[in-house]
């Protein structure tokens, strides 16, 4: 029995399930999910006999808007007090583990835990353990050595770890998929995490530059208090901030900051701009064909914008928003790349990006 872990927010165990059922099948691979209640893991059970390496191989994750990270799963692993790191070696040997191919572990614990010792346990286990995975040919001897895999243990408690790995190329850039982030005291809001973690999970770190230097002029639609548009501002950005509400009086100190006082949604730039960013809440299919107007008139060239998603049909209703997305942008005629995840800093919504290629 094949089996991948997935990692998403806790609460959104059966999108993240329903996601990859439909992709899994659509790649030519059947399966079913078995989500634990508020966990943020869930197990997929692979149906018929593809390893779970194939699967991962014809999915991007790239692809998976509710899944953070993923490992393709060897079993769970009793550890006894008196000898964890042997338990694991053991483990190990008996599925056949084939060294050459992992350079590096990672040790993870759930998002719920709120065990600081286990916490602390799982930073300081990391060296020893590592040690004898190298002393025993199960792992590479220099890790920094090029492999296609990486070994991944979970830590649910001091007892049991699930063992599996992941894959190069198709993982998340961070542990489980959260980027670590701290908010400066001089930001206006916390939801300014939300636009950084949406740039590090969507922009290429080689680009950065290409992306958010220069220079450039965006729109923050939605401003109030300012907490995206102070992002925006770090870049050295010119931004346009719409909103009826007040603004953070720093921020409009700072001399690149024009407030508007308009509804986001009708207010449109005389010309066009480098980036729009809108974090309204309102009726995600509405927020979505602005998007695409936005996109369609050529008024922007990047895009990052929240849909809130509602409490029931979660799934379903972001699949209603990604055909008025995807549907909108071919009508207009329009060579675009959509990304699209939940991220750490969400909550009920997901987050956006579209880049006009044209």
């Amino acid at each position: 029995m094949q089996q991948i872990m997935l990692i998403c927010r806790p609460g959104f165990e059966t999108e993240a399930g329903q996601e990859l059922t439909d992709q899994a099948a659509a790649a030519g691979i059947f399966g079913y999910f078995q989500p634990g209640k508020n966990t943020g893991l869930l197990r997929f059970t692979i149906g018929g006999n593809e390893p779970a390496e194939e699967l991962m191989r014809r999915v991007a994750l790239d692809s998976l808007v509710f899944t953070r990270d993923w490992f393709a799963l060897l079993g769970d692993c009793e550890l006894p007090a008196s000898d964890r790191v042997g338990a694991i070696l053991a483990f190990l040997n008996d599925q056949g583990w084939q060294g050459d191919r992992c350079a590096r572990l990672e040790v993870r614990l759930s998002e719920i835990n709120d065990d600081r010792d286990l916490g602390n346990f799982a930073r300081k286990w990391v060296a020893p353990l590592s040690k004898g995975l190298r002393g025993a040919g199960l792992l590479k001897d220099d890790p920094e050595a090029e492999a296609p895999v990486r070994l991944e243990i979970l830590l649910t408690d001091f007892s049991t770890a699930v063992v599996g790995y992941s894959l190069a190329g198709n993982r998340s850039l961070f542990v489980g998929g959260v980027p670590r982030l701290r908010l400066p005291a001089s930001a206006p809001s916390r939801s300014a995490l939300k636009l950084e973690e949406a740039w590090k999970v969507f922009l290429p770190k080689e680009r950065w530059l290409d992306y958010l230097g220069g220079g450039k002029k965006a729109v923050d639609l939605g401003a109030a208090p300012g907490g995206w548009t102070w992002q925006l501002v770090r870049q050295g950005m010119m931004v346009t901030a719409v909103d009826n509400g007040p603004m953070n009086p720093e921020l409009m100190a700072s001399g690149h900051v024009e407030h508007v006082e308009a509804d986001g949604y009708a207010w449109r730039p005389k010309r066009a701009v480098d980036w729009m960013v809108c974090d309204i809440v309102d009726k995600p299919r509405r927020t979505a064909r602005m998007a695409v107007d936005w996109m369609g008139e050529k008024l922007c060239r990047y895009t990052v914008f929240n849909l809130k998603l509602p409490m029931k049909k979660r799934y379903e209703e972001w699949l209603v928003c990604r055909e008025i997305l995807v549907q909108g942008l071919e009508d207009a005629g329009l060579h675009c790349q959509l990304k699209a995840r939940h991220l750490y800093h969400d909550r009920e919504e997901i987050t956006c990006f579209i880049e006009r290629l044209d």
